[in-house]
């Protein structure tokens, strides 16, 4: 039977609203000045209350999800196929992995080596050609091809950050959703609005000057001073609550309540501080900005937060600074030589570690993007020297979209592991067997969540009930055993 998720105690609330939220994500980001509306009684409350961030609790889930933009080549990596003809294999060799049968191209030796550790889901499809209809897609589960300029509908990660904390009862002073330098071009909170946006880590946290800024205030006068910035509350506490029939202020105090906590508890800075962690284990994770970025994952879910996106982007990727690995922007295979040692070093370490502390039961791992790429290898005029891509007018190989047939990788979550689920064709061209679309990611990482996907529904700007996950099925080989 099903419900909606506003519905608390018999009484049917109006949920989240679309508008008058714009601002909050700015607003928690923002710095002293931004912090306006504050009491001192406020502050000083939300400082006494504030817990310790230290280790989540024991049955607190979680889900890093490591996203590729632009698409990984299923081909180049998890789903090679050798006797495919020269038009389609490219040249790496293929390496057998920890799982009988299981074999990765040699650029993955490190992933090769805990393969015992995770599931290859290689029979992935959705049917979206383009990177914004692609990623809104598998992100939100939207079933339009088209390519829009913004989502229609939340992505998993929004919705999962509502559905956490739409009772308001958080102990945890960390952020329920954090993006760490997360892709946020094609994805977003739509209807639920910006008060469930990320809190974003921006930078790169290899560099010895990143920090992150507005956690963690340790002076005393400077809490004062916020308490001093009260017009603007005092003028809201004026207004007619019973005007306010879509709670926006209750929805402002919330996320007033998140951001005051980052600011004026010293303990979060504990989990953002990674050199706290031990040299050696960043050197294993890769002193760069992808390693780091996992290792800043691994802490922060260990801490408490229950979503964690990040993107591996950028110059790490090569020339144009993501996995979109077309002729005129990437040699493709110069591009999956260049980012492979770092990417494989960086996933595996983060693997590894899930279990090694004990982290694999609660917390999913999720490594994709939101296709592949065209079996069938194109040639084309480079746009521009580079890495990865040979000066401009060089013909040079590149492989195109294609959601057709792709391949990504699971890990933690309490899921038997230690193998491969499904298949494409010969070519590499279509999924044909234990086929997954978008609505079974969805449902699967909600399930990990504890999120009843099948009967949970949103209201939309129009008031209508729309369902977070339509036409899916949690993926039975990724359910925790």
């Amino acid at each position: 039977m099903s419900h909606f998720d506003e519905t608390i105690g018999g009484r049917a609330c109006r949920g989240p609203v679309p508008f008058g939220v714009s601002g909050r994500r700015a607003f928690l980001q923002a710095g002293l000045a931004g912090f306006a509306t504050l009491s001192l009684p406020n502050i000083l409350k939300l400082q006494a209350r504030a817990a310790e961030a230290g280790k989540a609790k024991p049955d607190q889930k979680a889900v890093i999800m490591v996203w590729q933009p632009g698409g990984l080549s299923h081909l180049d990596s998890y789903d090679p196929k050798p006797d495919s003809g020269s038009e389609y294999r490219g040249p790496f060799k293929l390496i057998d992995t920890k799982v009988p049968g299981l074999q990765f191209t040699e650029l993955m030796p490190r992933q090769a080596a805990i393969a015992d550790k995770l599931v290859v889901m290689r029979g992935m499809r959705q049917t979206a050609g383009g990177h914004p209809a692609g990623s809104m897609q598998l992100l939100s589960g939207d079933p339009d091809t088209r390519d829009k300029p913004k989502p229609k509908y939340p992505d998993w990660m929004t919705v999962a950050h509502y559905m956490l904390t739409r009772n308001g009862k958080r102990d945890n002073p960390l952020p329920t959703y954090v993006g760490v330098n997360p892709s946020l071009e094609y994805c977003g909170p739509a209807y639920l609005g910006d008060a469930y946006s990320p809190f974003v880590v921006s930078g790169d946290p290899n560099s010895p000057s990143f920090s992150v800024p507005n956690i963690g205030l340790t002076d005393a006068d400077e809490v004062r001073r916020l308490g001093r910035r009260s017009t603007l509350r005092q003028k809201l506490d004026t207004l007619e609550r019973s005007f306010d029939q879509a709670r926006e202020l209750s929805a402002l105090d919330e996320f007033e309540s998140q951001a005051l906590t980052l600011l004026t508890n010293p303990q979060t800075k504990v989990a953002f501080d990674l050199s706290r962690e031990d040299p050696k284990v960043r050197d294993r994770y890769g002193r760069n900005a992808w390693g780091q970025q996992l290792l800043l994952a691994r802490r922060l879910v260990e801490a408490g937060v229950n979503v964690l996106s990040t993107a591996l982007s950028g110059p790490l990727c090569g020339r144009v600074g993501n996995w979109d690995d077309h002729a005129v922007n990437h040699n493709v295979f110069e591009a999956m030589k260049f980012r492979a040692d770092v990417y494989d070093r960086a996933v595996s370490a983060l693997i590894e570690d899930i279990y090694a502390r004990g982290l694999d039961k609660r917390v999913l791992v999720v490594v994709t993007g939101e296709f592949g790429r065209t079996p069938k290898i194109n040639y084309a005029a480079s746009t521009g020297a580079g890495n990865a891509s040979a000066p401009a007018g060089t013909s040079q190989p590149g492989r195109d979209h294609w959601p057709r047939g792709f391949s990504n990788i699971w890990a933690g979550g309490g899921i038997e592991t230690g193998r491969f689920v499904g298949a494409t064709d010969k070519r590499g061209e279509d999924a044909i067997e234990r086929i997954s679309g978008p609505g079974d990611f969805l449902a699967t990482i909600y399930h990990h969540l504890g999120i009843d996907y099948a009967t949970t529904f949103i209201r939309d700007f129009n008031g209508r009930p729309t369902p977070i996950v339509d036409h899916g099925h949690a993926i039975t080989e990724l359910i925790s055993t």
